[in-house]
């Protein structure tokens, strides 16, 4: 038998036919623009309403009642078997409890700081409709006393205890409250903001799987929203910065915010050509700014002021400086 394994493979002339396609002719690439899939989910998330609000109040209730009611019989049968030990665990227990409380109290606190903040901005709404000098300088001051442990704030405090009284319109009054005051607090929300949007970028590259990206995103979202609460005083503690998370979204959802495109690249990354041409960088860009809008919103509900005097932060500023490192813009 012949070997015919190293004879080369030879097409007749004849059967060949004419190429009909060129490389010309093949269909482009699928060109998906990005979405920022994992702030979106997290937007959604945060803002979807729960309708089973009170079966997991009364079901959280009969957890705790059978909890409460175990661990009472749990320590009397230790306390009887082996008294030392019982003792212990009842002190252990006293303090788990009283732990627990100190937390309760600490979010009754952060809830009251918030609403304090929310009276602030209706008082300066009201102010703004019926242009009451009085009620402005009134405004001015208590701000003034409620920003009196920030160390930030002393200069603007020594400016308003010495320009505010004589001012006569009551809106060039709260603009000189805002510009003494809520200036370096901006400041601090806005690196807050910054920080976040990274972290949310450089976590978009880096995790592969789609979940633990949106866990991320949330996590960071949280944090944010919870230190931009801080830098205005609010204080708000897990409870509340879920709230001010939920009512950011509902905000953001509602006036359909959370739509991008590829307009929102190149306003953001000033046309970058890898953000163009690869899905993943635009992915990567498209979270770090929508970041950046739930910040900029979540500055807005913290504030005890509305932004007259000073300008309100654009996406595309911050997104550019938390980017810088990350991409540069070419």
């Amino acid at each position: 038998m012949t070997d015919n394994r190293l004879d080369p493979f030879v097409i007749p002339a004849g059967e060949l036919t004419p190429a009909t396609v060129t490389p010309l002719d093949a269909p482009p690439p699928p060109d998906d623009p990005p979405t920022g899939e994992a702030m979106q989910t997290v937007t959604r998330l945060a803002s979807r309403r729960r309708g089973f609000g009170p079966v997991w109040a009364v079901a959280g209730s009969l957890l705790m009642l059978v909890v409460s009611i175990a661990a009472y019989d749990y320590l009397l049968g230790l306390l009887e078997r082996y008294r030392p030990l019982g003792i212990a665990a009842i002190v252990l227990t006293g303090l788990l409890a009283l732990l627990l409380l100190g937390q309760i109290v600490r979010e009754a606190w952060a809830f009251r700081r918030l609403a304090r903040i929310d009276s602030f901005r209706a008082e300066a709404a009201s102010v703004h409709a019926t242009a009451d000098r009085d009620a402005a300088l009134a405004l001015s001051h208590r701000l003034a006393r409620f920003y009196a442990a920030r160390p930030e704030t002393e200069w603007g405090r020594r400016t308003l205890a010495e320009q505010a009284d004589a001012i006569l319109d009551s809106d060039a009054i709260l603009e000189l409250t805002e510009r003494s005051l809520l200036a370096p607090l901006d400041a601090a929300a806005r690196l807050e903001i910054e920080a976040a949007a990274r972290k949310v970028a450089a976590a978009t590259a880096l995790i592969p799987l789609a979940l633990l990206d949106v866990m991320a995103a949330l996590s960071q979202n949280v944090r944010m929203v919870r230190r931009i609460a801080e830098a205005y005083g609010a204080h708000a503690g897990f409870f509340g910065s879920w709230r001010l998370l939920r009512s950011v979204a509902s905000h953001l959802v509602a006036t359909g915010i959370v739509s991008v495109g590829d307009d929102m690249i190149g306003s953001v990354a000033g046309g970058h050509v890898l953000a163009r041409l690869s899905r993943r960088f635009g992915e990567v860009m498209l979270n770090g700014a929508l970041t950046a809008r739930v910040g900029i919103v979540a500055m807005d509900i913290c504030r005890p002021l509305p932004f007259a005097a000073l300008p309100r932060p654009s996406v595309s500023s911050i997104t550019g400086r938390a980017l810088t490192g990350l991409f540069q813009k070419g």
